[in-house]
C-alpha cells in the first residue's frame, strides 16, 4: 500500500489532480518516516543514510530532500514524532484509576512507561545511545523524548504535590533510570541483577517492585 503511494508520488506530473498529489505526498512522508525509524531501530546511526532510508521506504532519495531537507530534517521529524509517542503510549486519562495523590500519579507513570519501553525497539535504542554516544543527533532525540515526558507529567500533575521533604526530582530520576535499565537489560540478556525478565510473570514481579518503591517514598 505504501509502495503504491510512493510510486504515484515518484511519477508526479502525469496529469493527476492536486488533491490526489497532496494525498500521495502524505503517504510518502509517512513511508519515509516509518522507514527511517525502522532503520534506526535495527541498525542505529552507523548505517543511517539517505540511500538506506530511501531503500527502506521504497522511494526516490530526492523525495527525502524535498520533504525533509535531508538527514538532519529527518532526525528532527523523528524527534517530533517522539512527542506523539508519549501521548500515544502513555495516555493522559487515568484509565479508571483515581489520581488522588502524587503517589497515584507516579505509580501510573512508572507502569505505563515500563510497558511502553518494552514494546518499542527504537526507544530502547535511543536509551542505549544516551549513555554510549555523545552526538548531536542522539542529543536531539534524547531531548525530544525527555521534554515530551516532562510535559506529560506537568499536565497530569495538576495540583498534586509530593510529600514535604521529598526531593521528587531526584526520586523520579532514579525510578525512571531503574525502569530504563530493566528494559535494556531484559533486551540484552533477559535478566537484571538476578531477576529473570523473560515471561509475563517475571514482568509482573518487576512491576510490583516498582509500585512498592514508589509507594514507599510517596505513600
Amino acid at each position: 500500500m505504501l509502495n503504491e503511494a510512493v510510486n504515484l508520488e515518484n511519477s508526479l506530473g502525469t496529469g493527476e489532480g492536486p488533491e490526489r498529489r497532496v494525498r500521495d505526498r502524505g503517504a510518502t512522508e509517512r513511508a519515509i518516516l516509518a522507514g527511517a525509524k525502522g532503520l534506526l531501530a535495527e541498525e542505529g546511526f552507523q548505517n543511517f543514510g539517505i540511500n538506506a532510508v530511501a531503500r527502506r521506504a521504497g522511494c526516490d532519495k530526492q523525495l527525502i530532500y524535498r520533504y525533509y531537507g535531508g538527514l538532519d530534517g529527518l532526525v528532527e521529524a523523528i524527534g517530533a514524532d517522539l512527542g506523539t509517542w508519549v501521548k500515544d503510549r502513555i495516555p493522559e486519562d487515568a484509565g479508571g484509576m483515581f489520581l488522588l495523590t502524587y503517589g497515584d500519579l507516579m505509580e501510573r507513570l512508572s507502569i505505563l512507561l515500563l510497558d511502553a519501553l518494552r514494546d518499542d525497539p527504537l526507544m530502547r535504542r535511543i536509551l542505549a545511545w544516551e549513555i554510549s554516544e555523545n552526538t548531536e543527533q542522539v542529543r536531539r532525540l534524547s531531548e525530544a523524548r525527555s521534554k515530551a515526558l516532562a510535559l506529560w507529567l506537568e499536565r497530569m500533575r495538576g495540583s498534586l504535590a509530593p510529600p514535604k521533604g521529598v526531593d521528587a526530582t531526584a526520586v523520579n530520576a532514579v525510578v525512571i533510570a531503574a525502569i530504563q535499565h530493566l528494559v535494556l537489560a531484559a533486551a540484552a540478556g533477559g535478566q537484571c541483577a538476578g531477576l529473570s525478565l523473560k515471561t509475563p510473570k517475571d514482568w509482573e514481579k518487576a512491576a510490583l517492585a516498582l509500585k512498592r518503591i514508589v509507594r514507599g517514598v510517596y505513600g
